[in-house]
C-alpha cells in the first residue's frame, strides 16, 4: 500500500515506520523534513504541509497521529490551544482531501486517547461507555468527530483510544528514575487506573485496522488486564526489585504540574472490548511480562 502517516516523529509514529516499511511505501508528513529523513531514513517521501494538495487519490490509507505532546508543558491557556490545534487542524485537513478524492484512501486509522472518558472512577469501560465532560474529552470528542467527517462508502475510519503507552522511553522513561531508586511508589491512594499498552501492540493494532477490511469506528488500544495505580507500583517494583511504598501526594504533583496533574491522580479502567471481538491477539496482556521485556531491554 501507499500510507500517508502523520506524526512519524512521535513515540508511537516512529515505530509505526519501521514496522511498515517493509511492506509499504510511506509518504511522511513533516514540519522539519529534513530532520525527520536524517532519523526515519531516505527511502521515504516527505511532505512538509498538506496545504498544496487538493486531494489524496494516489494513497491507500492514511496514519494520522499528530499532535502536540499532552504532558509535554503545563496546561496554560495558550498550550492548551496548541494541544487541540495541533489536533485538529491536520485531521480536518485530512478529512477534507479525502473528501475532495475521487478515489480516495481506502482507510484512515486516526489517533485518540482513553482522556476521551474523563475521570471515571473503578467502573470498567468500553466503546460505548458515556464519558465524563473535562478538558481531555473535549480534545479527544471533536478530535474523533473531525476523523470522522472522512468517512464513506469508500473510506472506512478506524479512531483508535490510546491508553498510556509502555515502550522504551515515552511515560516509563519518566517513571523509572525513582523507581530504579527505591523511592517509587503510588500516587495518591493508587486505586485510579492505569489503562497501559504495551507499544509492540499498538502498532500491531494499527497494522491489523489498515488491513482488516471489516473494521471501522472506534477501538480502545488498551491492554485488556488495565491495573490500579498502587498495582503498576508494586509490579514495576517487584520487577526492579525495589520497594515501591512511596506515596506521591497529589497536592504536590497539583502544585507542581497543575491540571495536569489530573491526568495522573485520576485514571479509568478501560477495556479493549471491539479489537477483541475484530480478532486482535495481544502480545503483551498482563502488565509483569511487559514491563519485563522492556525493562530487561
Amino acid at each position: 500500500m501507499n500510507i500517508l502517516i502523520t506524526g512519524a516523529s512521535g513515540f508511537i509514529g516512529s515505530q509505526l515506520v519501521k514496522l511498515l516499511a517493509g511492506e509499504h511505501r510511506l509518504t511522511i508528513l513533516s514540519r522539519r523534513p529534513a530532520n525527520t529523513r536524517q532519523s526515519r531514513g531516505a527511502n521515504h517521501q516527505y511532505l512538509t504541509n498538506l496545504n498544496d494538495m487538493d486531494d489524496l487519490n494516489h494513497f491507500d490509507a492514511v496514519v494520522n497521529l499528530a499532535g502536540e505532546p499532552i504532558i509535554a508543558k503545563r496546561w496554560s491557556k495558550r498550550q492548551k490551544q496548541e494541544i487541540c490545534t495541533s489536533r485538529w487542524n491536520i485531521t480536518a485537513r485530512l478529512s477534507q482531501l479525502i473528501k475532495q478524492s475521487t478515489n480516495p484512501p481506502k482507510v484512515m486509522v486516526s489517533g485518540s486517547a482513553i482522556g476521551f472518558y474523563g475521570r471515571q472512577g473503578e467502573q470498567r469501560l468500553d466503546e460505548t461507555s458515556q464519558p465524563h465532560i473535562e478538558f481531555s474529552h473535549e480534545i479527544c470528542s471533536t478530535w474523533e468527530q473531525l476523523a470522522q467527517n472522512a468517512a464513506s462508502d469508500k473510506t472506512r475510519v478506524c479512531i483508535i483510544r490510546i491508553g498510556i503507552v509502555l515502550g522504551q522511553g515515552g511515560a516509563l522513561a519518566k517513571m523509572l528514575p525513582p523507581f530504579k531508586l527505591g523511592v517509587g511508589g503510588p500516587i495518591g491512594h493508587g486505586r485510579q487506573g492505569m489503562s497501559w499498552i504495551h507499544l509492540d501492540d499498538v502498532i500491531a493494532l494499527i497494522d491489523f485496522l489498515l488491513n482488516r477490511q471489516n473494521c471501522q469506528g472506534v477501538f480502545n488500544a488498551t491492554a485488556p488486564n488495565p491495573v490500579s495505580n498502587g498495582e503498576f507500583a508494586k509490579t514495576l517494583g517487584k520487577i526492579l526489585n525495589r520497594p515501591a511504598l512511596i506515596t506521591t501526594p497529589p497536592l504536590a504533583l497539583r502544585l507542581a504540574m497543575g491540571e495536569m496533574s489530573e491526568l495522573l491522580t485520576e485514571g479509568q479502567f478501560v477495556m479493549p472490548k471491539r479489537a477483541l471481538e475484530a480478532g486482535f491477539t495481544f502480545k503483551y496482556s498482563e502488565l509483569e511480562a511487559a514491563l519485563t521485556n522492556i525493562v530487561a531491554n
